[in-house]
């Protein structure tokens, strides 16, 4: 049974971590848009700013999804 609860729940996990690393860039990207619409002489501050966040949001994510697959593939 443990077998196939992982063989459902890694693939569901590593979609939701796909969906919210998604979100979290798209809402960064949409709030720096807006920010460098807002004010373009800013606009390299702005991009500095974001650069960051985006960084350690795409690592998260990076790091999350081999995590789950070496649950995957370790974890027999």
């Amino acid at each position: 049974m443990t077998g196939l609860v992982q063989f459902f729940a890694i693939p569901f996990g590593l979609g939701m971590i796909v969906i919210g690393a998604g979100l979290g860039i798209g809402k960064l990207a949409a709030a720096a848009a807006e920010g460098i619409a807002r004010q373009p002489s800013a606009a390299g501050q702005i991009t500095g700013a974001v650069n960051l966040p985006l960084f350690l949001l795409e690592g998260v994510a990076i790091l999350a999804e081999v995590f789950a697959l070496l649950v995957l593939f370790l974890g027999r």
